[in-house]
C-alpha cells in the first residue's frame, strides 16, 4: 500500500498513513480525466443564449413594396435576415450543454487525479485544523508554515466550518468540502491538501 506523510499545522511530521493502491496508485487514464473535466465545465454553462429568427422579430408583416413593376428584387418582409433589424440566421437558441458521464468514469477520473498528485509529490495531509473561531490570519500562518506559496486546494470535512471561513478569503486558495470533491478541483492547483478525516472519507467513497 502507498504511504503519505502526515504533518501538523506547524509543518512538523507526525507520522505516515497507508492508503489504498486502488485509489492512490493507479495509472491515470488521461482520456477519462479530460472527459470528466470537460463535462464539469460544460455543466457550468447556463445555455440561456438566444437570438430571434425572422419569425420572432416584431414587425415586418406588411410587404415592403409590390411584387412586380418596381424593377427591384421581390421582398416579402422587412424582417428578413438581410434587412437591418431583421431576424438572425442560425442564431443561438436555449439548450443544455450537459455531457453525460458514467458514474464509474467519474470515480476513475478522481482516482487518476489523486494518483497523479501523489506521484508528483503535490498531495499533502495535515492532522486537523482546530480553529476555535474563524481567523484568516491564523490560516495564512499555517500555509506559510507548510511552505505552500502557490495555488492550493484544501479539502475539509463537511462540518469544519471555522476552517472553511478562515481559508476562503486567502488569494490562490480554493476550499471545498470533501462531499463536493471533484476531478477538476483535484487537478487545478499546485498542492492538494487533505485532513486525515477528509482523506479517509474520500478513500472509502472511491474504493
Amino acid at each position: 500500500m502507498a504511504t503519505i506523510n502526515i504533518t501538523d499545522t506547524k509543518g512538523k511530521k507526525l507520522g505516515t498513513t497507508k492508503v489504498a493502491d486502488s485509489v492512490f496508485a493507479i495509472s491515470p487514464n488521461i482520456h477519462v480525466m479530460h472527459m470528466v473535466v470537460r463535462a464539469q465545465q460544460a455543466a457550468k454553462q447556463q445555455g440561456t443564449h438566444s437570438a430571434k429568427s425572422r419569425g420572432e422579430v416584431s414587425g415586418g408583416g406588411r410587404k415592403p413594396f409590390r411584387q412586380k413593376g418596381t424593377g427591384r428584387a421581390r421582398q416579402g418582409s422587412t424582417r428578413s435576415p438581410h434587412y437591418r433589424g431583421g431576424g438572425i440566421v442560425f442564431g443561438p437558441t436555449p439548450r443544455s450543454h450537459a455531457i453525460k458521464v458514467n458514474r464509474k468514469e467519474v470515480k476513475l477520473a478522481m482516482k487518476g487525479a489523486l494518483s497523479a498528485k501523489l506521484a508528483d509529490n503535490e498531495l499533502m495531509v495535515i492532522d486537523d485544523f482546530a480553529f476555535e473561531m474563524p481567523s484568516t490570519k491564523e490560516a495564512a500562518a499555517i500555509l506559510k508554515a507548510l511552505e505552500i506559496a502557490r495555488r492550493v486546494t484544501i479539502v475539509l470535512p463537511d462540518n469544519n466550518i471555522n476552517a472553511f471561513l478562515s481559508f476562503r478569503n486567502i488569494p490562490r486558495v480554493r476550499v471545498i468540502a470533501v462531499s463536493e470533491s471533484n476531478t477538476r478541483d483535484f487537478l487545478d492547483n499546485s498542492t492538494l491538501l487533505f485532513t486525515t478525516a477528509s482523506l479517509k472519507y474520500i478513500e472509502e467513497v472511491l474504493q
